[in-house]
């Protein structure tokens, strides 16, 4: 471990290091409380005003809760004495950058980068920081001598295919499916995947139904409905093994997740039996239809509505970005049924059946148009623009056969979407680093790798530094709702955080491929592409800040009352 002397028990002091850097937040969210709650209730106008000092805020309970699981899972491998010299470097290179940023400036964009004084005017707060565990960290944590020596054991990682470290502290069973899916993905998908992305082209039929004998789309399916029963851990694993070889294919699950937990938490014994065989066999392919133009994530405004006529609701209105449409055979439908309501209240989800599309004919039901929306990647399912009129449902496929309950049946999927969504952006990063380092160690300039010149390899280095990181705390996340718990915040955490670094892996693996990498032929130019999408669907970041202060104020407000 590099800086030994001074870091003589590295475990004791990341340990400490992170429960100071918790006690830091839980003063800093007092603050920031004063200012958005000053009567002990919060002020709405006030949150929007705050923004800088509130979104701030999530971005250190971010950094907080990474560094905890980071500390958790270092002190799990190292009772199995798998801390070796890489998980050390790694993990003390991530604590001191995190620890520098929480007292220097934390970058919530590329642009707009909080710092204490913006939460904060109280000296006493960013005192917190200075403990004696931070400040070892801080100087001796993420130093050039400790990236020099990661590096030279990243050199190895190609060759071993190592997910960044080897121990990622999960049972044998969740890494013997990563090892069969890893060999899907190597096999069947990367050889494809970049042209599939060029031709802008919906990923073959011969692939999804592999996928579905894999058991892809029923992994938490109970077993009694033709699922294989396992938990969001599993759902991590998988997701993040199929984007690591392309995103298309990793995301394919996404919408049978949603579908599955819509019947599961909501549906009708009845609904439950006659959709989630199909879903989980992969015969069934569903698609999410919630997003209307102008709406966003304001889904209180939504304009679809659903009419009863007869022994049949009658759909009209209008739906934006609606992945995997014309394939599609299922469609969860969230719509505005109760007249006269304009917010959550009078929303309801409708299981909408349709006939698969066609390239000649993508939707050939009846009450329904569509076009394809170009985009610049995530091109393996296709985006789409709805319409309906008048489209038929059985009056029977109202969602738990009960109306104005939409909005809350959506939120139950929201947990499990954003732990995928959040493992779906570890396999991006995961496959910018090993481009980027492949690239580094075949590429020669003035007679040596590139690899050798350090501010190449630093890249590296810190994206399997922050890789550690977030793997454990999207895999916390999983094990809470795995265990039943509730976990919006945590799941919330780890998709914001998986989001930026899968960017920054992106745009760094491209920038270490000079001029190549702005080439079509190269597949970092795909990879960057499919990666920006990240921070904007499953909850914007900027909204997914501002849900996560929300959350953890009301905590503080509650807790203090």
């Amino acid at each position: 471990m590099a800086d030994s002397a001074v870091i003589a028990n590295l475990r004791a002091v990341i340990r400490q290091a992170a429960s100071d850097a918790e006690a830091y937040f839980l003063e800093l969210r007092k603050s920031v409380a004063e200012r958005v709650a000053p009567g002990g209730k919060v002020d709405r106008k006030k949150i929007d005003e705050e923004q800088r000092a509130t979104h701030g805020l999530a971005w250190v309970l971010t950094y907080v809760e990474t560094l905890k699981e980071t500390a958790n899972w270092a002190d799990r491998i190292a009772d199995e004495g798998k801390f070796g010299e890489i998980e050390q470097l790694l993990t003390q290179i991530l604590f001191g950058e995190y620890l520098y940023q929480l007292g220097g400036g934390l970058p919530m964009t590329q642009l707009e980068i909080v710092r204490p004084s913006d939460m904060t005017a109280n000296p006493a707060v960013i005192q917190k920081l200075g403990t004696p565990a931070i400040l070892t960290l801080i100087t001796r944590g993420n130093t050039a001598a400790a990236r020099m020596a990661a590096a030279k054991f990243i050199r190895g990682f190609l060759e071993s295919q190592k997910a960044s470290v080897e121990y990622t502290g999960l049972e044998e069973t969740l890494e013997q499916i990563r090892d069969q899916f890893r060999k899907f993905g190597k096999e069947v998908v990367e050889p494809h995947a970049h042209q599939w992305h060029m031709d802008d082209v919906l990923i073959p039929d011969a692939v999804v139904k592999q996928m579905g004998e894999l058991g892809v789309f029923g992994l938490t399916i109970p077993e009694e409905f033709g699922g294989l029963g396992l938990g969001k851990t599993a759902m991590c694993v998988v997701s993040e093994e199929l984007s690591r070889a392309y995103i298309g294919v990793g995301s394919l699950g996404t919408r049978s997740e949603i579908a599955a937990e819509l019947l599961l938490n909501g549906g009708t014994r009845a609904q439950q039996e006659k959709y989630l065989p199909g879903i989980a066999s992969g015969e069934i392919l569903p698609t999410a239809v919630f997003t209307e133009p102008n709406t966003g994530s304001d889904l209180g405004s939504l304009r679809t509505r659903a009419t009863r006529d007869g022994d049949k609701w009658k759909i009209t209105g209008a739906k934006t970005w609606i992945t995997h449409a014309a394939r599609a055979d299922l469609m969860t439908v969230l719509a505005r049924s109760i007249p006269n309501t304009s917010n959550f209240s009078g929303l309801s989800m409708f299981i909408c059946e349709k006939p698969r599309g066609t390239d000649d004919n993508p939707f050939p039901a009846k009450g329904m148009t569509g076009g394809e929306i170009e985009v610049l990647g995530y091109r393996g399912m296709k985006e789409y623009e709805l319409g309906f009129d008048g489209f038929e449902a059985p009056i029977e496929n109202l969602l738990g056969e009960v109306e104005g309950m939409g909005f809350k049946h959506l939120m139950t999927t929201f947990e499990g979407a954003r732990i995928q969504t959040a493992a779906r952006a570890i396999g991006v990063a995961q496959c910018a680093f090993e481009l980027g380092l492949k690239y580094t160690l075949d590429r020669s300039q003035f007679g040596r790798q590139i690899f050798d010149f350090p501010r190449s390899s630093d890249k590296l280095v810190m994206m399997a530094a922050e890789l550690v990181g977030v793997r454990q705390l999207t895999y916390f996340s999983a094990r809470q709702k795995d265990a039943g718990k509730r976990c919006d915040l945590e799941a919330g955490l780890a998709k914001m955080l998986a989001a930026r670094i899968a960017w920054s892996a992106a745009d760094n693996a491209l920038q270490v491929h000079g001029g190549n990498g702005f080439a079509l032929e190269y597949q970092i130019s795909r990879v960057l592409c499919d990666a920006r999408i990240l921070n904007i669907f499953e909850g914007a970041g900027e909204v997914q800040a501002m849900v996560i202060a929300r959350r953890t104020i009301d905590e503080f407000i509650g807790a203090k009352n």
